[in-house]
């Protein structure tokens, strides 16, 4: 549904985004996370054809994309951050407006604007002029117009920003009813939510694209291979017993107190017995142990990694 091919944008001096490339297969629910200047709006807006690119090419549903290109904007349905609505207008009445926008006729219009609003649960409002309405209740609507025309792409932009916990939780549960009917990108930096409704991650930083793939993707393809221990050195003894730790790349220890030392050891990503290997070497020098674990990886330790990684290049 979705190919970026060595998609570069530029404004002046500034890229955006530098040689991102990436598919988006059919029906599938991607997240595209990252830090605000990532350039995740960047893409959107070129992805949607309001933004033209530097330099590669994006194809969608199988056309190439083009700012003139209208009638490949009515394949996408785009849920924008800010989600402009005209607030003196009712909601059937917003929702109808745009029916004509896409060219459909009075019977068409309707059964659509029937459709939307039943799938996104706002019937309750239709009739409310939407200055009244909540922050959830025009998510909703908004929304709604997104899938006004049944488009095979779907776009949110933060879908849930600003929402309170119930409000969130509302709007997940329509966004996983439409999996598989829709390829659904969720753009966000809120990273429990992308983790909880999406079955594939995109994350970039610096305008480049850092990982792609599933959650359990990531996390066994990320090279994490890292112990943390806790241990107190006899008295008198100055030599630092793990100096050197076999399969071992990184080793940094601290006092802490009491005479304990807090050490954290990334072994090299083939070394699968790291834990026993630090073990013997405890023991072989007489150490006391109070703490000896691997540290399991998350998606948020990742995604930091992945982030403070790329501004530490920068």
């Amino acid at each position: 549904m979705i190919h970026l091919e060595k998609v570069d944008r530029s404004f002046g001096r500034v890229r955006a985004v530098q040689d991102v490339s990436f598919s988006v297969p059919r029906g599938a629910v991607t997240g595209v996370l990252g830090p605000n200047g990532a350039g995740k709006t960047t893409i959107i807006r070129m992805i949607t054809g309001l933004l033209p690119t530097t330099r590669g090419r994006i194809l969608v549903n199988g056309t190439e994309v083009a700012p003139e290109q209208r009638h490949l904007r009515r394949k996408i349905g785009y849920l924008p951050e800010s989600n402009p609505l005209p607030v003196e207008m009712s909601v059937s009445g917003y929702l109808r407006y745009r029916a004509k926008l896409f060219g459909m006729g009075h019977a068409a219009g309707r059964r659509a604007v029937d459709a939307a609003i039943d799938r996104c649960q706002i019937a309750d409002v239709r009739r409310r002029r939407i200055e009244y309405l909540s922050k959830g209740y025009r998510q909703r609507v908004g929304l709604a117009a997104a899938l006004l025309h049944n488009p095979p792409l779907l776009i949110l932009d933060e879908p849930t920003s600003g929402l309170d916990p119930a409000q969130v939780a509302e709007t997940r549960s329509v966004i996983s009813e439409l999996a598989g009917e829709h390829t659904t990108l969720i753009v966000s930096h809120i990273l429990p939510e992308v983790e909880r409704t999406c079955d594939r991650l995109l994350i970039f930083a610096g305008g480049e694209l850092r990982a792609d793939g599933t959650r359990d993707q990531l996390l066994t393809g990320s090279g994490h291979n890292r112990h943390i221990m806790e241990y107190r050195t006899r008295e008198g003894s100055t030599a630092d017993p793990l100096a050197n730790i076999p399969g071992a790349n990184r080793y940094a220890a601290q006092s802490i107190d009491n005479g304990w030392t807090r050490a954290t050891v990334d072994f090299d990503d083939d070394v699968r017995d790291g834990g026993a290997r630090l073990g013997a070497l405890l023991a072989t020098h007489g150490l006391t142990i109070r703490e000896l674990r691997a540290e399991r990886l998350t998606l948020e330790s990742l995604y930091i990694s992945l982030v403070e990684h790329k501004d530490g290049q920068a």
